[in-house]
């Protein structure tokens, strides 16, 4: 064997890296899976024929049914199921469009006895009704678009992955059903790469971390979708704090605190308690005739209210534009229970607000700071894989305030900016604010999922409708601009975001714990204890092991927590005033002296960077 064919051999094999389209990027995945969940919903009537079918649709990774069975599925009944499926599968069944009136679908549900349809098809507005048919032997609703023919599927690229519990149209008030979740691919290497990212998903899990970690916990008592923070969640989160109120107060920011209730009025006044009701929590009123009135108090789900009302406080010069009203704001959203998420869907949060009050003049470089600022922040954060988009309104939808003319020139802002920075964005339409337009950072992480950060909002409506304003250079009064900014978004979002993305393995700045000491035995305690305690006084996060373990058991343990250094102290190690270093991120670094140690891990916090 020549000298290259052996170096050749020992090179890592290239993994070609498997694409994974969600389904609303491919119109081919969209007929895979709508023909699949045809598929599954037939081999279920066929096993169980006292189920009825309700609705079936793609969702980004795959599909699911919902189902009103007398029998509870089970997991060997999902096998049985994809058994039946392949059946069908390789019947080569033509799938077939027919358009009907909707008298005829009508007349054909009924003859079917499915009361389910019936609703469904009341909320079709269009006509013809479309109707989709396997063969002739299965039917159902659906605007499609389906394959041509089921042995156009690979049974090896489908899988069902689960059963769980739902409310028909997700009212509590309604039948509980049975939904069988399912996913399929092009190609079995597909779904072998889907599975792959699943698992590493359960490992990354934040849920998981945050409990091994030891960061937050959630208790019955206290009630869903409330975390608790423990000491090392706290270091965590007032890390992020302390790190972006350092960047603000460079650019200028002035902090401010503000309540967590406030009269039912002020959200009247800025639009939110006629269009965000549902998602607050409920009035707190004096008593019944004050709840008919709806006065009363409510937890606030927004901060910007406040904040307008302390810049209201005085008569404003334009001397002091732009005002930069910024805080840790924490509000609350009453969200479904079947929605909560650990971190990532919760009922209390705290929002990085910041309310910027600027002249038309000052908004574009004002936003474009902004803009700036949230690229400083996802840098720091090691946070690089992400793309912008335009939230802007839907024209045809009514839930939006304020005049096509407003609405206009606050779009235009945004529109302007990502074409001076150059950035890569998309038009999200549809997903603006009901105030105002917003450019939103979605960011994919190390499993390609979406997550929606930083944002900015450019809001004419609200200054409009507090009667905002200032006295402008020629002493006319005028009204002000404002921007709405969250570089973080939700800081319990970020956080969970952030665990999963690093699988728990904080870089060395965010770590909640930065160095662990390790003392062989008792007699190297009051050393490490010493170390400590410079380490401390200089701000670094460090802790000694006092537990008396072998040396084995606590370099494992410091490894399971993901401790970023670790400092093993010998009877050497005292005599010499030197560390013996071991990192997550290089390994072992051999004997170092102390005074080193700590200059150089102060270094590396500083400038965001591993020792």
């Amino acid at each position: 064997m020549s000298p290259n064919s052996s170096n050749q051999s020992q090179q890592p094999e290239q993994v070609e890296k498997i694409y994974l389209p969600r389904t609303s990027e491919s119109e081919n995945l969209k007929k895979i899976r709508h023909t699949a969940s045809h598929i599954m919903a037939m081999a279920v009537q066929k096993l169980f024929p006292k189920a009825q079918v309700t609705i079936g649709p793609w969702i980004e990774n795959g599909f699911y049914y919902d189902f009103d069975s007398p029998e509870p599925f089970s997991e060997n009944d999902l096998k049985a199921i994809k058994k039946e499926m392949v059946k069908i599968i390789n019947r080569k069944l033509a799938v077939i469009r027919e358009e009907v009136s909707r008298e005829e679908a009508e007349s054909r549900i009924q003859a079917i006895n499915e009361p389910y349809k019936l609703e469904i098809l009341s909320d079709i507005k269009e006509e013809p009704i479309t109707i989709y048919h396997l063969g002739d032997e299965w039917w159902d609703l659906c605007a499609g678009p389906h394959l041509e023919n089921t042995s156009e599927l690979n049974p090896k690229a489908i899988e069902l992955e689960s059963v769980a519990g739902a409310y028909w149209r997700g009212d509590e008030t309604k039948a509980q059903l049975q939904r069988i979740y399912a996913t399929a691919w092009e190609s079995p290497e597909q779904l072998a790469e889907y599975k792959r990212r699943k698992e590493e998903a359960l490992r990354r899990d934040h849920r998981k971390l945050g409990k091994e970690l030891g960061l937050f916990i959630f208790s019955d008592l206290v009630g869903p979708g409330l975390p608790l923070w423990t000491p090392k969640g706290t270091l965590l989160r007032s890390t992020l704090e302390d790190f972006l109120k350092q960047e603000q107060l460079k650019r200028g920011y002035l902090s401010v605190v503000t309540p967590h209730i406030a009269r039912v009025d002020l959200f009247k006044t800025s639009g939110h308690w006629q269009k965000y009701k549902e998602d607050m929590f409920p009035l707190m009123a004096d008593d019944q005739e004050a709840a008919a009135q709806e006065q009363g108090f409510v937890m606030k789900p927004m901060n910007c209210p406040f904040h307008i009302q302390i810049y209201k406080s005085e008569l404003r010069s334009y001397r002091e534009l732009p005002m930069r009203l910024a805080e840790f704001g924490t509000v609350y959203r009453y969200e479904q229970s079947g929605e909560l998420g650990g971190l990532t869907r919760v009922r209390g949060f705290t929002v990085d607000d910041s309310h910027l009050f600027v002249t038309p003049e000052q908004l574009d470089s004002e936003f474009l700071s902004v803009v700036d600022l949230i690229l400083s922040v996802f840098n720091s954060l090691q946070l690089k894989n992400f793309k912008a988009r335009l939230s802007f309104r839907d024209p045809a939808s009514d839930k939006y305030i304020g005049s096509d003319e407003v609405w206009d020139k606050a779009e235009g802002a945004i529109r302007r900016a990502v074409e001076t920075l150059g950035m890569e964005h998309f038009e999200g339409i549809g997903e603006a604010a009901f105030y105002g337009p917003k450019l939103d950072f979605i960011f994919s992480d190390a499993l390609e999922r979406e997550w929606q950060l930083g944002t900015v909002q450019v809001d004419y409506n609200l200054p409009e409708r507090f009667d905002l304003e200032y006295v402008a250079e020629d002493g006319v009064r005028k009204r002000p601009v404002m921007i709405h900014r969250a570089p973080f978004g939700s800081l319990e979002r970020l956080i969970g975001i952030l665990i999963e993305e690093y699988a728990g393995d904080f870089p060395l700045w965010l770590a909640p714990v930065q160095a662990r000491l390790l003392p062989v035995g008792d007699t190297q305690l009051d050393f490490a204890k010493d170390v400590v305690a410079k380490m401390r006084a200089l701000g670094i996060r460090a802790e000694v092991d006092t537990s008396g373990d072998r040396l084995g058991k606590q370099i494992r343990n410091a490894e399971k927590e993901k401790i970023p250094v670790m400092a093993v102290i010998g009877a050497k190690e005292v005599e010499t005033n030197t560390l013996s270093i071991r990192t997550r991120a290089s390994g072992e670094l051999g004997v170092i002296p102390v005074d080193e140690v700590v200059d150089k891990m102060k270094d590396a916090i500083a400038k965001f960077e591993n020792f």
